[in-house]
């Protein structure tokens, strides 16, 4: 099996082109293998790009964590499909509709930058899903291992708890992300993203992704991140998300209720799987 390592600021994936590849129908078990970082590749995921796409939709998007599991969606994965699609071949247009579980996905490359409209964010708990009432969760308590945190619960296609801390990076994570994730409170499970403001317009952020664990970034988390804020008074609207390795610029537009998010997507090599 032929692939290309890529990465958006540290979250790295095996990129397939499905068209030109024959893969198992057990794509699960395949992707457990591959994203193993000591016996595989190593990667966060498995993305399979192919033109098996619904209506409307240029190419599909499929992508697995590294524990087998499918996610709905993943935005820096979806920046590096747009790249990845391009040059395969798959097509030729610099603005590509996506069909991925969480719906069509747009990526749009602009010189070394990928913009992509991720669509409206969901807020309702059923939609996380989550089991709070009420029409929003937003700075509601979550006791986690004795603790108690206030959370605040966006869904971008998957689901994220945002959780505002005063120093991220002695934040451990390690302890909490998984406890969050893990939530009897969350019948799903969720991403659990801890978060620092640095300015007005300029959070920090540290990601534990449901089925990876920690991770360098997370683009579908930066902008629930960056909805959070907003609905916390924390920012306005368009802010920079710091993560490990870079930043991303995310925008929530007021007019059409969609989150814009700017990155880069890294090529790192291409291999052949035996």
């Amino acid at each position: 099996m032929r692939f290309r390592k890529m990465h958006g600021l540290g979250n790295d994936f095996v990129m397939v082109n499905g068209e030109a590849e024959k893969l198992p129908a057990e794509i699960n078990s395949l992707a457990e293998a591959v994203c193993d970082r000591h016996l595989g590749v190593g990667a966060d995921g498995l993305i399979i790009i192919d033109k098996n796409a619904a209506a409307g939709c240029d190419l599909r998007f499929r992508i697995y964590n590294s524990d087998g599991s499918e996610a709905e969606m993943c935005g820096n994965g979806i920046r590096c499909a747009a790249v990845f699609a391009r040059e395969q071949g798959l097509t030729e247009k610099t603005k590509i509709v996506f069909d991925t579980k969480a719906g069509k996905v747009i990526p749009q490359i602009t010189g070394e930058a990928v913009r992509v409209n991720m669509g409206p964010p969901h807020l309702a708990p059923a939609e996380i899903p989550a089991l709070f009432d009420g029409q929003q969760v937003v700075s509601r308590p979550l006791t986690v291992g004795g603790m108690r945190f206030d959370c605040t619960l966006v869904s971008m296609g998957n689901p994220h708890c945002v959780i505002f801390v005063d120093d991220v990076d002695n934040f451990p994570v390690g302890e909490i992300g998984p406890r969050v994730e893990k939530h009897s409170l969350f019948p799903a499970k969720i991403n659990a993203h801890f978060v620092q403001k640095v300015a007005q317009d300029r959070l920090r952020l540290r990601v534990w992704e449901r089925g990876c664990g920690q991770t360098l970034a997370c683009g579908t988390g930066a902008c629930a991140t960056a909805v959070a804020a907003a609905l916390n008074g924390i920012t306005g609207r368009k802010v920079q998300i710091e993560l490990v390795c870079g930043s991303l610029f995310i925008e929530w537009n007021a007019d059409d209720n969609c989150v814009y998010m700017t990155g880069p997507a890294t090529s790192v090599f291409d291999g052949e799987l035996i």
